[in-house]
């Protein structure tokens, strides 16, 4: 073995050896259980960030552990054609030819758009796989596939003959930059600074105690399509206006508006009084509805304003806005303006201000479809973790509004939607078609005159059928009959609407069963700062970089050490050293054992009476790790298992049994050390890969170690074993601690033990060698010398050295002393305020926990400090 760990060559050696074996090609087999995640499918797109390796790593811990336990274990991997996204893309590339995709036509830019797929559209498969991700990788799907298309018309259709798909006017997200409607999930909200504009409306009418009404507006560029003013009928300020004597006006254009009550408006909001534009606000929409008034739009799609809006035709909708104030004012008629936080809805690709818009599109109606899907969640057939997230799904359900999925770009599935323009004309039935197949001839008229319907389908709308379609639905293949259901879901919260309810959804209405058992909801990645990271903010830290300076095992197993279930990740590049370390500490501790112990060290089979108290102790341990690894990867808590594997090797194998080895070599130690250290690594390989496939072959393994069997226990553990054990390690950790409190440094001194316990002194006499080279002493005796001793001890045994042995004995004295007066000042301090109301009241609860365990730690120092006697 080299002296150092080389990740690159040995990374790079493995995943050219998974590839070309095939190594995790899933195969159907009947004498194995079926164990199936879907990726969240990347977009093409996509590059790999932090957010990925996180998600992805989690699936491979999963998807490679259940394969070594014995199961079928399929994790199915795929792309997502990311509609706006890879429009955007393709789109910036042509205005740097100064064209647009209109100047093409839409088969000219749909070639380019498939060239560009076909070459850049892997990229982010390729870094999963540096990753170590072990998909199968040969059934790799893609959201624009044939089958997946066909998949897709077929569900389309079928809504639409069920009647959950309709086309209606909304008022919709309208994104001016992409040009495109968008769902409320694609428009995340956003505070900006704005300003709250006070108009005054004029009024005419006899008796009226007003000569205007003053309307307050963040938007005033959308009067110019106000149809009414809405007060709240409960509103006693404004009884007035209600008893029909009272006309209003609107400013610049001179339209007479209706004057409504509505119980959404909100009384306290500005004056109480709100102008009600339908086409351009969504509860205006629903008031104009309720009251029937009329719609006026206003704006062009690319919020530029129309012939609508008369004199400002043409102009930009802030730029209408500057003019319209200052027209306003010029006419007296703006009250005040004042500074105002806005909360708007923004596109969740190019981050342009959404221009809520009247618009045709076509919708899903969702709540026929989320009733069984909230009974599936509270029957426990679906279950979340962390539980809380379940709360959460269901309010989003039980409150579900009709989701619009069509999408004004080129890029994705065309709506299988044929219009017959002879019908049109005669107005019978819209002339609407809705067929799988390609429409030539209308089957009402007979007409040729057909035209497909030019918008695309929501990429969700895709994406959504994924855990069904990518194993062969709406075929019964033999994949979909075995590994469907699917077992774990494993993905972010900010996706639990997009698509993890509506694939609870559209699994039940097609399959008739639940898309997979558990949805596993984990953190989102931040800087230490507590920031999400962000290319914008410039806060990103790139994982390739991280793989390529550290290695792939230790951005693993760094990020699940770190991701505790739900809870969001702090990260900055040192948390990846601890990855990187013990990388190098188990290469280092696997080097020494392989190099020392060649073969093992024996050739027959050892009896139980060979193995010594350590052994026993260490087999213990490991049959310990093996129930901890299984109990918390099967309840999600890798976090757990990756400190359990951590403090396993480093601080009980690597710490203990390897040095004593060194003082007590044994034959059963040279075979317990390298069927330990195979165990392990076994163990181990879900999380770090790499290195424990690279070891193992050193080790002699012929296999890899991505199939079982899973390690059996040791037979020669016992718990018995294991406590008289631990009593020898408190009797060295108490004495390093002791020379530590006296500055002994190395020197070779005697150390006195005594006991009250024959049977104490029994265990110490037997394993005095490998107990005098741990605690680094010449010579270990049992009882108490006639010289005066400094001393310390546990529960079960004292021990002291010679008083004689130590120079400047009252120096010392006085220093253990000061150091105990300087932990009780340090204590009372911490007491003062975890006993502080306001501190507990005010502080982050981390930095509550951190004094206490503070405080913990210092009360131990001082008890510790306190048995030394000084006889």
């Amino acid at each position: 073995m080299h002296s150092r760990y080389q990740h690159k060559e040995i990374e790079a050696r493995w995943l050219k050896y998974w590839e070309e074996k095939s190594l995790f090609h899933t195969r159907i087999s009947r004498s194995k259980k079926p164990y199936t995640i879907v990726i969240p499918p990347p977009n093409i797109t996509g590059i790999l960030h932090m957010g990925h390796a996180l998600n992805n790593t989690i699936q491979d811990v999963l998807i490679r552990f259940m394969r070594i336990k014995g199961y079928a274990s399929l994790w199915m991997p795929g792309t997502d054609h990311a509609g706006i996204a890879t429009q955007n893309v393709v789109e910036r590339q042509l205005a740097k030819e100064g064209r647009r995709r209109q100047d093409i036509g839409r088969e000219a830019f749909l070639k380019l758009l498939w060239q560009w797929r076909n070459q850049y559209g892997s990229t982010i498969i390729e870094q999963l796989k540096k990753l170590g991700a072990s998909c199968d990788w040969s059934r790799t799907r893609f959201t624009l596939d044939e089958e997946y298309s066909k998949a897709v018309k077929k569900v389309f259709c079928h809504l639409y003959e069920k009647g959950l798909i309709y086309r209606g006017q909304y008022i919709i997200n309208w994104c001016p930059r992409c040009l495109t409607a968008l769902s409320d999930e694609e428009a995340p909200y956003k505070e900006i600074d704005g300003a709250l504009y006070y108009l005054r409306y004029p009024l005419k009418g006899r008796g009226l105690p007003l000569s205007h009404l003053v309307v307050a507006t963040t938007r005033p560029e959308t009067m110019l399509g106000d149809t009414a003013i809405a007060i709240n009928p409960s509103d006693k300020r404004y009884v007035f206006l209600l008893k029909g004597k009272a006309e209003v006006g609107l400013p610049l254009v001179g339209r007479r508006l209706r004057i409504i009550a509505d119980r959404l408006v909100e009384k306290d909001f500005g004056t109480g009084i709100v102008k009600v534009t339908p086409a351009h606000d969504k509860n205006d929409f629903f008031m104009a509805r309720r009251h029937g008034l009329d719609f006026i739009n206003i704006m062009n799609e690319d919020a530029t304003l129309n012939a609508q809006a008369g004199r400002f035709c043409g102009l930009d909708r802030l730029a209408a806005r500057q003019r319209i104030v200052e027209e306003l004012k010029k006419e007296g008629l703006i009250e005040k303006i004042e500074p105002y936080k806005i909360n708007a809805a923004h596109c969740y690709r190019c981050s342009t201000l959404i221009e809520p818009r009247l618009s045709r599109q076509w919708f899903v109606k969702m709540k026929p479809l989320a009733q069984p899907a909230i009974e599936a969640v509270k029957k426990g057939k679906i279950k979340f973790y962390p539980p809380r997230w379940e709360k959460v799904y269901l309010n989003w359900m039980e409150n579900i509004e009709d989701w619009c999925i069509s999408r004004q770009i080129w890029w994705g599935h065309r709506l299988p939607v044929y219009y017959c323009l002879d019908c049109q004309k005669k107005e019978e039935k819209e002339g609407i078609i809705v067929s799988e197949k390609d429409i030539k001839r209308c089957p009402y008229c007979g007409s040729r005159n057909i035209k497909q319907e030019e918008d695309v389908l929501d990429t969700w709308f895709s994406s959504w059928l994924w855990p069904f379609v990518t194993l062969g639905w709406p075929k019964k293949t033999k994949d979909f009959k075995f590994f469907y259901p699917t077992n774990t879901l494993v993905t972010a919260s900010e996706i639990l609407f997009f698509w993890v309810a509506r694939m609870i959804m559209a699994s039940l209405e097609f399959t008739g069963q639940i898309p997979f058992r558990d949805v596993l909801i984990h953190g989102t990645v931040r800087d230490e700062r507590g920031i999400k990271m962000s290319k914008s903010l410039g806060n990103i830290i790139d994982p390739l970089e991280i793989i390529d300076k550290f290695g792939a095992d230790a951005l693993r197993f760094s990020l699940m050490l770190l991701a505790a279930t739900g809870s969001d990740i702090y990260l900055s590049e040192e948390k990846f050293l601890v990855g990187r370390n013990f990388a190098n500490k188990i290469w280092n501790a696997s080097r020494y054992i392989i190099e020392k112990y060649p073969s093992g060290g024996i050739t027959k089979k050892l009896k139980k009476k060979e193995y010594t108290l350590a052994d026993k102790w260490i087999a213990f341990e490991f049959n310990q790790l093996l129930k901890k690894v299984n109990s918390f990867i099967s309840s999600y808590r890798l976090n757990d298992a990756s400190a359990a594997l951590y403090e396993f090797f480093w601080h009980k194998f690597c710490d203990w049994y390897i040095e004593i080895s060194k003082a007590e070599l044994t034959s059963s130690k040279s075979y317990l050390l390298r069927e330990v250290l195979r165990g392990f690594l076994k163990v181990l390989s879900p999380f770090m890969p790499f290195i424990s496939e690279e070891i193992a072959e050193k080790l002699g393994s012929k296999k890899s170690l991505a199939f079982g069997p899973f390690p059996l226990p040791l037979k020669i553990a016992d718990a018995k074993s294991a406590r008289r054990f631990s009593l020898l390690q408190n009797l060295v950790i108490s004495f390093r601690s002791f020379r530590k409190d006296l500055n002994l440094d190395k020197r070779q001194i005697t150390l006195f033990i005594t006991s009250a316990s024959s049977q104490t002194k029994q265990l110490i006499e037997e394993n005095t060698p490998w107990l005098k080279f741990l605690m680094r002493t010449a010579v270990v005796e049992l009882g108490r010398p006639k010289e005066k001793l400094i001393e310390s001890g546990g529960a079960h045994f004292s021990f002291g050295v010679r008083q004689s042995d130590i120079s400047d004995l009252d120096i010392h004295r006085e220093k253990i002393k000061a150091r105990i007066e300087e932990l009780e000042a340090r204590l009372r301090s911490i007491e003062k305020k975890l006993t502080n109301r306001n501190f507990l009241a005010r502080a982050p609860r981390a930095i509550v926990e951190k004094q206490k365990i503070l405080k913990d730690s210092l009360e131990k120092e001082k008890a510790r400090l306190a048995k030394i006697r000084w006889n």
